[in-house]
């Protein structure tokens, strides 16, 4: 029998869990490989949802937990995160010894993964490499790609980017964005069970009458405008006059603008129809957002599993402004007006599904390739 590959999976947030969720769970099945999960940053907090609850209800078992999270939410902060992370990561893929290093996206977790992972000359795997958003989280993004030694294209551009950086293409595939796999195991026709959450805060949504969900994250390239974002997208939640779920902003530079802000809103309009929510499971946001009349904020996940589900969503401001979409998305200024008509545009419009992001057979695609491949760490520009 072969020995088994080490591989160690960078878990940095609630987004990057539900995307390779399934992925670790056929690993683990699989003799090949030994899977280690590590866990750092922002989830282990329980004001960002405590993850590690989840991943425990998931029978996923976590190998260490990493504090690195500096509080403050702001720029300078989330340097040092930055810094604080490459440090503990370090010492703790030095002491686990993998054979692959897994991560994703662009997160500027993923950024010291990548750093660490480097310099320890492992095996680096990474997943969803190649995509533009126009935020700072694309030069994230193009800078872990340079690091890495194995790239999970999610889409056919995405691949063809990464060959122009330079980059072999025999450690290049378009494998789908294995999230597709996940919103196909899910009867949607099951409501949410929002017991499971205490109803959150505000007031209780009732999931079979009509209801709006809002997702704001943080833009820390206009880190300025983060106040006008909430804002706005506040007022046009408001003249909607229907029920609304609001989820919890993810831990980038300009997150305590907007939780400070949520919390004011609650407090001082006691009668909106208003539901928040620190965090869902993945399944469960899924279904919130399928059966939404429409999904509202900055979120990729309304681009990514929205052109899927075809989710109507309203995509406002400039985080996502360069990712690539399906017939599902509108984009919108920071207006509340604008941000009404467009939910109104699109709320009117046929969307039809979109596989521009995978067709669900990721998984199995990324199990064969990891298995296989020549876990070579030399890297040179490719010409």
């Amino acid at each position: 029998m072969k020995k088994k590959r080490k591989i160690c999976f960078v878990i940095v947030n609630r987004a990057n869990y539900g995307r390779v969720r399934n992925l670790m769970k056929f690993l683990i099945e699989k003799e090949f490989f030994s899977v280690q999960i590590l866990l750092v940053s922002s989830p282990v907090l329980k004001k960002y949802g405590g993850l590690d609850k989840i991943l425990a209800r998931d029978k996923i078992k976590i190998e260490e937990v990493i504090y690195s999270h500096i509080e403050g939410e702001n720029l300078i902060t989330m340097a040092k995160s930055t810094a604080l992370l490459l440090q503990e990561l370090s010492s703790s893929l030095a002491r686990l010894k993998p054979d692959i290093v897994f991560t994703i996206g662009d997160r500027y977790e993923s950024l010291a993964t990548a750093i660490a992972s480097s310099y320890l000359n492992i095996f680096l795997a990474h997943l969803q490499g190649g995509e533009l958003s126009g935020s700072i989280d694309e030069s994230i993004r193009h800078a872990v790609t340079k690091l890495s030694n194995l790239h999970l294209a999610c889409t056919k551009k995405s691949k063809d980017r990464i060959r122009k950086m330079g980059e072999n293409p025999k450690f290049i595939f378009n494998v789908g964005c294995p999230s597709i796999d996940t919103i196909k195991k899910i009867n949607f026709k099951e409501r949410v069970n929002l017991k499971k959450y205490s109803y959150g805060l505000g007031f209780k949504v009732d999931l079979k009458k009509p209801y709006y969900v809002v997702m704001i994250h943080p833009d820390t390239k206009n880190y300025e405008k983060n106040l006008k974002l909430v804002d706005e997208v506040f007022k046009s939640a408001i003249k909607l006059n229907e029920q609304v779920v609001w989820l919890w902003p993810n831990s980038d530079a300009g997150a305590n603008i907007i939780t400070k802000k949520m919390r004011s809103y609650r407090e001082k309009n006691k009668k909106i129809r208003m539901n928040f929510f620190t965090n869902l499971e993945v399944s469960d946001y899924l279904k919130l957002i399928k059966n939404s009349k429409c999904l509202i904020g900055n979120t990729s996940s309304g681009i990514r599993e929205g052109s899927y589900l075809s989710v109507p969503y309203v995509c406002v401001g400039d985080r996502q402004y360069m990712r690539e979409r399906g017939s599902n998305v509108i984009d919108c200024k920071i207006d509340s007006k604008k941000i009404l008509d467009s939910i109104k545009k699109i709320t009117s419009k046929k969307i039809s599904k979109s596989t521009i992001y995978g067709n669900g057979r990721s998984i199995k695609k990324i199990y064969s390739i990891l298995k296989n491949i020549n876990l070579d760490i030399h890297k040179t520009f490719y010409d």
